[in-house]
């Protein structure tokens, strides 16, 4: 059953079909500049409604304000490939795993740290000492 659904012909079907959403969602409300970077589209000057926390990955699409570091597109990244993997089944199991993103299993692979849920531990140690 996995091999039917995961990494497969039809998650990538589900992955391009949220790739032409996020291409759509983006193109309809960015007021900022829209680039290629990390292998994402990247969406700026988005509504904060349009996306959820600081921003939204879907399909190969990055949708946000203006939170486009470079840890934070490479977490995002890291997103887009789960959309290639679990294809339109990503957001059901997204949303199973749980609103806090400490716990939730996405979250934790794409990297806590670099999507800017936890501070760098190579800076706490000196945060402590303060």
């Amino acid at each position: 059953m996995k091999r039917m659904l995961f990494d497969s012909p039809l998650s990538r079907l589900g992955y391009l079909y949220a790739n032409l959403v996020g291409l759509i969602w983006g193109s309809i409300w960015s007021t900022g500049p829209v680039q290629r970077r990390n292998g994402l589209w990247v969406f700026t000057g988005m509504p904060s409604w349009t996306f959820g926390r600081g921003g939204s990955c879907v399909g190969g699409c990055y949708l946000t304000r203006t939170n486009v570091s470079d840890d934070v597109l490479e977490h995002e990244a890291v997103h887009k490939r789960q959309w290639q993997r679990y294809g339109m089944l990503f957001p059901l199991l997204y949303l199973s795993a749980g609103t806090n993103p400490l716990r939730n299993r996405f979250e934790i692979e794409a990297g806590l740290e670099k999507g800017g849920y936890l501070r760098p531990a190579r800076h706490a140690h000196l945060e402590a000492r303060s």
